[in-house]
């Protein structure tokens, strides 16, 4: 998560390249409501991939539970063979007794059958009882679905965050290029009033020129802007469907700003009680240490009830002449198993996944001051935000006063043309900045907020309520 919102400007792009743009957008469904941040976020929902290949895997990890149930569950299965076989039978001392016969010692019986023809079939149940395998296996596929839980409030949160990011970014390439076209009327205004006092012999040429110089400078920026504002654009597109004809972001200019409302210690513990990266990272230490028992000496026997069912008909010729056999079994018992060795394959995995335990919680460690990193960042740019809000509206009021008494002291001919520009762009370069200081405060609150896993739809709501729909920039 990136607590920062960085603005720049961007290069231009060919006129082609728009063209080709556009017209792939335009087929975009279109949302004719006012865009804030829940609309923005309640159409991504639907259009982000990231969030829907998210989306698919969670609901795959959600199967992961009832895969652990099933393990314990008893299963049946069916087989049928058919196929020509050969078999012979040789008895030796048996006894043999018969009405009519008297009883024979030491008989003999004896049947073959050469390539006859072979009718199995079997049925067979287990019910699993003891297995430290399977116990393992089923810890593992629970954890799992608890994974994919956390997964999915990790994408929905992402989401959240870049939802936000884009919107600002497009709230502020909005209003760059407001205060490009402001500082574009302006100096055509003054170059139109210098050229007419240089008719008057009111001004030399030197201004006209400095002036034209500075209102191309201005067209040139202006032209960098509207192309950074379509690139903004289409980037909150791509996240929300919404056609770049309906995309118009506001800035959060309105109210006061979100505060920590608690002290650095309790959003660390907020934060490691709560953030759901670091309670997956703690999870799939647990999984590596499910993997290694099922590998373990105590967990290699297993004990399981069965039963089966089975017919075996083998009928044809032999060296004794024509026969048919007919075997058909049934049993029910218990059944013991003990892997006595497997070349030290089960050995080696449990010391595998021993040593990857200890890697995924040293791993885990280190997420946990990565985050917590995190946390003094977004909360110190929480903290001083608002301090550094004020000094900047200050400095933007100081602007404005500036260019009044600039612009006199131009009328009276103690300022030149350049230095009313130079005061008017100040003016407007600190507005921006003020903008951008609100901007930066709301997203290091959201990312708290996320950080501590508890950003959702209510945040969004109290971050819309800062918006200004009328996208007035001069009242703090």
């Amino acid at each position: 998560m990136n607590g920062g919102l960085l603005f720049s400007k961007s290069h231009l792009v060919t006129r082609g390249g728009w063209l080709l743009v556009g017209s792939l957008l335009m087929g975009m469904p279109e949302v004719s409501c006012a865009l804030d941040l829940v609309a923005a976020f309640n159409e991504a929902q639907s259009h982000d991939l990231d969030y829907l290949s998210a989306q698919s895997a969670y609901q795959a990890g959600q199967t992961k539970a009832s895969q652990s149930s099933a393990l314990w569950r008893p299963t049946v299965s069916a087989s049928a063979t058919s196929g020509r076989m050969t078999s012979t039978n040789q008895m030796q001392g048996a006894q043999f007794s018969a009405p009519g016969f008297p009883l024979t010692d030491n008989a003999a019986f004896n049947t073959s059958i050469n390539n006859g023809n072979l009718e199995r079939w079997a049925l067979t149940a287990r019910q699993p009882l003891v297995s430290g395998e399977r116990s393992s296996q089923g810890k593992e596929l629970d954890i799992q679905a608890q994974v994919a839980e956390l997964d999915w409030q990790i994408a929905r949160e992402t989401l959240f965050l870049r939802v936000a990011q884009h919107y600002f970014e497009v709230a502020l390439a909005q209003e760059a290029l407001e205060v490009t076209r402001r500082q574009l009327q302006a100096a055509e205004r003054t170059l139109d009033e210098v050229k007419s006092r240089y008719k008057l012999g009111g001004n030399p040429i030197t201004d006209v020129h400095e002036t034209q110089a500075r209102l191309d400078a201005i067209r040139a920026q202006m032209m960098a802007d509207e192309s950074d504002l379509q690139l903004k654009q289409a980037a909150l597109s791509d996240v929300t469907g919404i056609d770049l004809r309906n995309i118009t972001a506001h800035l959060p200019t309105r109210g006061r700003l979100p505060a920590p409302g608690k002290t650095l210690d309790q959003w660390d513990s907020d934060v490691i009680s709560g953030n759901p990266s670091l309670h997956k990272q703690l999870l799939g230490v647990d999984v590596v240490r499910e993997e290694a028992r099922r590998y373990s000496v105590w967990s290699s026997p297993s004990l399981d009830l069965v039963g089966e069912v089975a017919q075996d008909r083998l009928s044809g010729t032999g060296d004794y002449g024509a026969a048919s056999n007919v075997m058909r079994t049934s049993l029910v018992g218990i059944q013991l198993t003990i892997p006595l060795y497997s070349g030290g394959m089960r050995s080696s995995k449990n010391s595998e996944q021993e040593h990857l335990a200890d890697k995924a919680l040293a791993d885990s460690d280190r997420l946990r001051q990565q985050v917590l990193l995190e946390t003094r960042s977004a909360w110190l740019g929480l903290s001083a935000g608002a301090q550094r809000v004020e000094a900047l509206f200050q400095a933007m009021k100081a602007g404005d006063e500036r260019v009044k008494a600039t612009q006199l002291g131009h009328e009276v001919g103690d300022r030149s043309t350049l230095q009313l520009l130079d005061a008017e762009n100040d003016a407007a370069i600190s507005r921006l900045s003020w903008a951008q200081a609100r901007v930066a405060v709301t997203m290091n609150w959201l990312q708290l907020e996320a950080l501590a896993g508890k950003l959702g739809e209510d945040q969004l709501r109290k971050t819309d309520d800062m918006l200004d729909k009328t996208d007035a920039i001069n009242s703090n």
